[in-house]
């Protein structure tokens, strides 16, 4: 449930990028109160789950499609309790069903339930031998939790229907190690239970009615039943110490003669516990102490730039980012643009320098003073309105890169603002961007492109240039280290 609470929380606050149904208040409450309940020194796990346990409650007051979606995924305990009475009592019923007060030795359900435990077992050691790297479920399944996840109300579009997808499909392929060892050890147990119930059914009639055993076939004699049986019913020979009627004995009960299938019933019931009840139930113990290592460990990635971002809050630390432009003054709309942009992909908690402009000419030895402090991360940023060219820009990125040989996370940040105004088609701008993209790859530098002048108003317009940018630079940041 931690685990599901944390997916759902990251699934919503990611799906909703322009901050329009949890604001930067709300997040940075749902941190300041989980800092508070962990305390100082906590585990960043705590913080994280704490943190999502109390979004989670705020997310049911306003949209209860959100804690609804999370109960939908929750695994619900009394399913396999329900599965287990359910094969019992199916194997009650076949017993039934197949009845009357004669067993045929060569097709009775038992002798049919042992030929199909036996072919599990071999399509689990070809999987075994044969599985491939990776747990995810198929897609069609992924579709049917997120249908599930939604449940028969109307599935809500924009945002909360964006986080409900993403919900079901990170869950979905979270979760499906930890699924696929519970689906497993609930089918071993039903299995077991399934040849239980089968053998109570015969056991349960036998004690009221007197069955007979008897056979027929219009190709098999009776040394071909014999050493059919001998081979199908050796394990329950062995286990028992109870001997295989001799081909003689076996003819003399040919329809419509019989005896009483007293010791036929006693070597069935030996010959399933030993194939299906025994190596079912052991099946099923290995399967629960897989399950319970895996609901112990799921796989959430902390290192993700999401949770760093979130877990950099907590320990208090601000980021420390230095903008260093390249011959370019920014106006006052591209710094409003700017501020809001690296408060939006990095969170609040960011302390952004901007330094003076590198003067054309100095790109060789720019004055990047205050760089070594901001923790290695750097912006250079340019005007798009300038063509890329690798003798000015590109030395101006190098001398950023390497300053001293030491790993740094630069990234080239071009302003379109002063471009997109003069009303550039296309083609024209795609190619600009294209010769920055190229200029920067050259230096395996990430490039992002934005229009500050209409992200220092992104909130207000609503369009999707902030979201855009800010994802692009987060995720170059992250990805630099």
């Amino acid at each position: 449930m931690r685990a599901l609470e944390i997916v759902a929380v990251r699934a919503f606050e990611t799906a909703d990028r322009a901050h329009v149904l949890w604001s930067d208040g709300d997040r940075a409450w749902a941190s300041r109160a989980a800092a508070e309940v962990v305390g100082e020194g906590a585990a960043d796990a705590d913080f994280v789950a704490e943190r999502a346990r109390l979004a989670l409650g705020r997310f049911g007051e306003r949209f209860p499609v959100i804690p609804r979606a999370v109960r939908a995924l929750s695994w619900r305990p009394w399913l396999a309790g329900a599965i287990a009475v359910a094969a019992f009592i199916g194997g009650l019923l076949v017993d039934r069903i197949g009845g009357g007060q004669r067993i045929n030795i060569l097709m009775p359900p038992v002798l049919a339930l042992i030929a199909w435990n036996i072919a599990v077992y071999l399509l689990l050691a070809a999987r075994f031998c044969l599985r491939r790297p990776g747990n995810t479920l198929p897609q069609p399944w992924r579709r049917a939790m997120g249908r599930l996840a939604t449940g028969l109300h109307p599935r809500p579009g924009g945002e909360l229907g964006a986080a409900i997808a993403h919900l079901a499909s990170d869950w979905s392929r979270l979760s499906a190690p930890l699924h696929g060892a519970r689906a497993a050890r609930i089918l071993h147990l039903a299995a077991a239970l399934l040849a239980t119930g089968v053998l109570t059914g015969f056991y349960l009639r036998g004690l009221a009615f007197a069955y007979e055993a008897t056979w027929e076939s219009t190709f098999l004699a009776a040394s071909d039943v014999h050493r059919l049986l001998a081979i199908a019913l050796a394990p329950g020979t062995a286990l028992s110490g109870i001997p295989l009627p001799t081909a003689e004995e076996i003819a003399a009960i040919r329809a419509p003669a019989g005896e009483n299938a007293a010791q036929w019933l006693h070597l069935l019931a030996a010959t399933v516990a030993a194939i299906v009840i025994v190596p079912r139930l052991v099946l099923a113990l290995l399967a629960w102490l897989v399950e319970r290592r895996r609901s112990r460990s799921l796989p959430i990635d902390f290192a993700e730039p999401y949770f760093d971002r979130l877990l950099r809050d907590f320990r208090g630390g601000p980021l420390r980012l230095t903008v260093i432009p390249y011959s370019y003054t920014l106006p006052p709309e591209a710094t409003s643009g700017l501020e809001r942009l690296v408060t939006h992909a990095l969170g609040g908690n960011t302390l952004l320098t901007v330094g003076p402009a590198v003067r054309y000419g100095e790109e060789d030895a720019p004055p990047h003073a205050g760089a070594e402090d901001g923790g290695g991360r750097i912006i250079a940023l340019f005007n798009a309105t300038a063509t890329p060219e690798r003798e000015v820009h590109g030395a101006f990125l190098r001398a950023l890169g390497s300053p001293g040989g030491g790993a740094r996370r630069l990234v080239a940040l071009v302003d379109e603002s002063s471009f997109l105004a003069r009303g550039r088609d296309t083609g024209r701008i795609e190619g600009r961007r294209t010769a920055w993209r190229e200029l920067c790859a050259t230096l395996r530098v990430g490039c992002v492109f934005a229009d500050l002048a209409a992200v220092a108003s992104a909130g207000r317009t609503g369009d999707g240039s902030l979201d855009a940018a800010a994802s692009a630079l987060a995720g170059n940041l992250a990805e630099r280290g």
